[in-house]
């Protein structure tokens, strides 16, 4: 299993669908996973911090598994089946569920906890973008470089 971090949601054109974005930890290997607009925006909201006036669904299932007294310890990305990716989340004290991976970064977000993907999802639907050696001040070349690199994905560019 190998951690990696929700670098954000963006847009692929001309469609306009939405595209998580997550990236290994330690290498420059990025991993896309087309999602649906309510998730998305729930993932924004979520890394912006913005508080909505009433709970969105994955609030409302946070607050249902405090009360229920589950403690969800990690989400991971565990397989591509037919160019779909399958999610699992990770208790403490109650059997794992299996999720979308939108749902599931969702609610590690919001919660904080690490998000996985398997060895070999990342190996079969990641993409390798070679990584400069840069200081934080780099930081905007490397998005700008990364969202023209995504310009030209296509979903069927992760199907076998």
């Amino acid at each position: 299993m190998i951690q990696v971090e929700v670098v954000g949601i963006r847009l692929e054109l001309p469609s306009n669908q939405p595209v998580l974005i997550l990236k290994d930890a330690e290498h420059s290997r990025y991993l896309p996973l087309w999602i649906g607009t309510a998730e998305a925006t729930s993932i924004s909201l979520a890394l912006d911090s913005i508080a909505t006036t009433r709970p969105l669904t994955h609030d409302l299932m946070i607050t249902l598994m405090q009360r229920s007294g589950a403690v969800m310890t990690s989400v991971t990305i565990t397989e591509l089946v037919d160019g779909t990716f399958m999610a699992v989340l990770a208790f403490a004290n109650q059997d794992s569920l299996s999720a979308r991976p939108s749902d599931a970064v969702a609610l590690a977000i919001r919660l904080g906890i690490p998000v996985f993907v398997a060895d070999e999802v990342l190996d079969e639907a990641g993409i390798d973008i070679e990584d400069e050696e840069q200081d934080e001040s780099d930081d905007h070349e490397e998005l700008e470089k990364f969202r023209a690199f995504l310009e030209d994905l296509n979903p069927e560019d992760f199907t076998q």
